[in-house]
């Protein structure tokens, strides 16, 4: 039987695509026929994800990049323009928990941490990035978000919640301004999955009563469809 790969042709760059659930979006995005440039700190975890999309017969581009760097994601979109000429997917899924601590507590590097991966980073990659998401004929963007935010505040997680409510307000800020164009802009609520991040967050909960990140990550790839037409939404994994 043919796979099915609606993604064929398509040229998708994927966050913290080194584990986790940006690893599982880019396997996912491969397998749908998508090229992948994988974007993460870790050069080891971003060489089996080539290995992998490999496996599926499918093409992947490293990118060993710290997104707190001064200028590595506008050298990225230059590297991009120069290659492709145009961007159809982009998934902002990289995450830094920060400390789990009183707000009073909490001091500035890690706010400048927090902030910077999970907020500062995204509104780098919308500036650096958009044009070359109009110039595909359906460019689709996805912000992956958690509900510990501006809907669910939780005690003891004000520098990742206050990041991730920032990032609700400024896609389905920037979505409202892509009406009348070709590009999508939703944010993704995974929910409790599977991951690292998760772990350290909760060290008592048992793993495996939480969804692996590659049943998530077919929700994900949904929203990178050229047919999709959703905009500005929070797409709750949990239905």
């Amino acid at each position: 039987m043919t796979r099915s790969r609606p993604l064929a042709n398509r040229v998708a760059l994927v966050t913290g695509a080194s584990r986790g659930l940006g690893y599982s979006i880019a396997l996912k995005l491969a397998e749908a026929g998508a090229e992948i440039i994988g974007v993460a700190r870790t050069q080891g975890g971003l060489e089996e994800l080539d290995d992998a999309v490999n496996a599926l017969g499918g093409k992947a581009t490293l990118v060993p990049l710290d997104l707190n760097s001064p200028d590595g994601i506008e050298r990225l979109a230059e590297a991009v323009t120069d290659r492709w000429s145009r961007l159809d997917i982009m998934i902002a899924n990289a995450g830094q928990l920060g400390l789990l601590t009183p707000a009073a507590q909490i001091p500035s590097k890690t706010w400048n941490e927090v902030l910077g991966v999970n907020l500062i980073a995204p509104a780098r990659m919308i500036r650096a990035f958009e044009q070359l998401l109009k110039s595909s004929d359906a460019g689709r963007a996805v912000f992956v978000t958690s509900g510990v935010g501006s809907r669910r505040a939780r005690a003891y997680w004000a520098a990742y919640g206050a990041s991730k409510a920032g990032l609700d307000n400024l896609v389905q800020s920037w979505a409202i301004e892509l009406q009348g164009t070709r590009v999508r802009a939703n944010l993704l609520d995974p929910g409790a999955v599977r991951t690292r991040m998760r772990a350290n967050a909760m060290p008592g909960e048992d793993p495996m009563s939480l969804p692996h990140p590659d049943d998530i990550a077919s929700i994900a790839v949904e929203l990178t469809l050229p047919g999709e037409i959703r905009n500005g939404q929070i797409v709750s994994a949990r239905g």
